[in-house]
């Protein structure tokens, strides 16, 4: 069948290889199996319980999960069946942010999946009266739950009113408002069709490898409402794979180990995590052990894909990097990674170990991929973004912005035509924001245009160029590079707390009570952070060296409001809070 919708992604499964294994949660420490033939049961009982409590075509639905589930994909499918318009939130956003957005979406109904997020809809609805009624997945004292609905539906007796409203939903239909976290300011509500996602799954499909197995599995961690990882399991279901969701992003390890997935979508900042935890271990397994781990890794500076390996490099692969394959369960094909930039020596460094790390690039208002790295010797190089997907035209404005046009590019943003018309030029090309080069067919982001600041001196910085650098540093977890309008670029910079106590306690450094607001005024501390950011001055341009450095006393975190969910700095917020640090710097 031809899919031009997305609820015909699930169909297609049907027809063509329903699946024992759709999709798998775990609760309670069992794995629960959905069935293609019940999944699509259970979508229809939603969609006519739906129609009973009053739903109507165009009418906005929200939907918020703390760990992406099996529900969340059931209420998106049923959602897309009777016409209505699904609202993807993140779980961590705040009250305030939920208010804008349920007004600005005029939200009717919401589905939660705990208790913590139905308290927090509960304080929503003090400020915003239109919401009709939140639903939950999980069983919550006093609310209502999720499966009432599907109860209504039980009756299949008015299928032919959901079949009859699906027949009438075309691909240039409105199917989801997805509102982006946005590093600065309010959110955006982008509005994106069945066909902006659907173009971009079809074409987005042959540049993931295709093992034509009958098992197929993926873990899914990502949170389900970013539109990455979203469009990637409509890709999964359209390929008839089995997804298994991760219980936590605290779990991946034993998760991963237990499935042994062909694939799984990461963000740099996971890979960075991995590969720490790796040299960890591999630099604390005993002396001869650890100067076999470094000879190793030693081998992999500079790989290139495809590269014949010499046979040292077998000989490592055999000792050392054959356990990094065991340690993500032994059958992992590749990783995907979107979102924020890869550092090009930690992408050499896992190709050259086995684990091929398919980078790529796009955005909300493209669907998102614009660009992906593939298999073959043409079709990747590392520290670049990949090839431009076939269905779009993208081209580099004189002052280097990737401009892109095609089916996946959002029709604007909801409400807003004021920003819909800032984000296109006159040519009718999407501004994507990001500074890049195109060769060949082949994309690399040199930086985010928006992110670019100038000195005093009139010199440009490309910040994320040099925090990447320096994030390959063990001693450091988050940096951002500032100095907009200052005579020099500084840093603050968030130590990696737990790698910091095994150093001080290798090298007989007392840290006091540990806390960090104890650490980061340790004198010892501060040098070796220092020293580690001269290493990375040396290879950079004298106008772009970090001139000073200011350590934060807490985590960066998504709860606290200093990350995004997709753990992209929150530049604004971060100066904001460390704004004495900051002044410190320039005083």
């Amino acid at each position: 069948m031809t899919v031009t919708r997305l609820f015909d992604f699930i169909e297609h499964q049907l027809n063509e290889k329903p699946l024992q294994v759709a999709f798998a949660t775990k609760k309670n420490g069992v794995w629960e199996y959905t069935t293609t033939q019940q999944f699509v049961n259970q979508v229809n009982k939603i969609c006519r319980g739906l129609l009973k409590l009053g739903l109507k075509p165009g009418e906005k639905i929200a939907l918020i999960t703390t760990n992406s589930r099996t529900e969340w994909h059931i209420m998106d499918y049923a959602i897309q069946q009777i016409g209505c318009v699904s609202v993807p939130v993140y779980p961590t956003i705040s009250v305030d942010d939920n208010v804008y957005i349920f007004n600005d979406a005029d939200v009717k109904f919401c589905f939660v999946s705990d208790k913590t997020l139905y308290d927090k809809i509960t304080e929503v609805k003090k400020s915003y009266s239109n919401l009709t009624a939140c639903y939950t997945f999980d069983e919550v004292d006093n609310a209502p739950h999720w499966i009432e609905i599907m109860e209504l539906g039980e009756d299949d007796g008015t299928q032919d009113e959901v079949e009859s409203l699906k027949s009438m939903i075309k691909e240039d239909d409105l199917v989801s408002l997805i509102y982006t976290s946005g590093t600065t300011g309010k959110p955006k509500g982008v509005m994106l069709t069945h066909k902006n996602i659907v173009q971009n799954v079809l074409f987005s499909k042959e540049r993931v490898p295709d093992p034509k197995s009958n098992d197929v599995k993926i873990l899914s961690f990502l949170p389900i409402c970013h539109i990455f990882e979203r469009m990637i399991t409509y890709l999964y279901q359209y390929n008839s794979y089995s997804i298994y969701f991760a219980e936590s992003i605290e779990t991946i390890g034993d998760n991963v180990k237990e499935i042994k997935p062909q694939f799984m979508t990461v963000v740099p900042r996971l890979v960075e995590k991995v590969y720490d935890k790796i040299y960890l271990k591999g630099t604390t397994s005993g002396s001869l052990k650890s100067k076999i781990f470094l000879w190793a890794i030693s081998l992999l500076e500079g790989y290139e894909p495809y590269k014949e390996k010499s046979f040292k490099h077998k000989i490592a692969d055999s000792l050392v990097f054959k356990k990094w394959r065991e340690g993500l369960g032994g059958n992992m094909i590749c990783l995907i990674s979107g979102s924020a930039p890869l550092s090009a020596k930690l992408n050499s460094m896992f190709w050259g170990a086995g684990i091929p790390i398919l980078e790529g690039y796009g955005l909300t208002e493209t669907s998102p991929v614009i660009s992906v790295n593939s298999f073959g010797k043409d079709n990747v190089k590392v520290g670049s973004v990949g090839r431009v997907l076939k269905n779009l035209d993208v081209k580099i404005a004189a002052d280097g912005e990737i401009l892109v046009k095609g089916p996946s590019v959002t029709q604007g943003y909801y409400n807003d035509p004021e920003k819909t018309k800032e984000a296109f030029n006159n040519e009718g090309y999407f501004m994507t924001g990001d500074i890049g080069e195109l060769t060949n067919g082949i994309l690399k982001i040199t930086d985010r245009k928006k992110e670019m600041f100038k000195t005093s001196g009139g010199k440009y910085i490309a910040p994320q160029v040099i925090e990447n650098q320096l994030k390959m540093s063990k001693f450091i977890e988050q940096i951002m590079v500032v100095g907009d309008g200052e005579k020099m670029p500084c840093a603050l910079i968030q130590p990696s707390f737990d790698f910091v106590k095994d150093w001080a306690k290798l090298k007989g450094i007392s840290l006091g009570d540990e806390r960090p607001e104890t650490i980061v005024k340790n004198e010892k501390v501060i040098e070796r952070i220092e020293k580690e950011v001269e290493t990375l001055n040396e290879n950079l341009g004298n106008w772009e060296r970090i001139k000073r450095i200011e350590l934060t006393p807490v985590v960066w975190s998504i709860e606290d409001g200093l990350l995004t969910p997709t753990l992209k700095l929150k530049r604004k917020a971060i100066k904001e809070k460390f704004m004495d640090l900051y002044e410190k710097m320039y005083r």
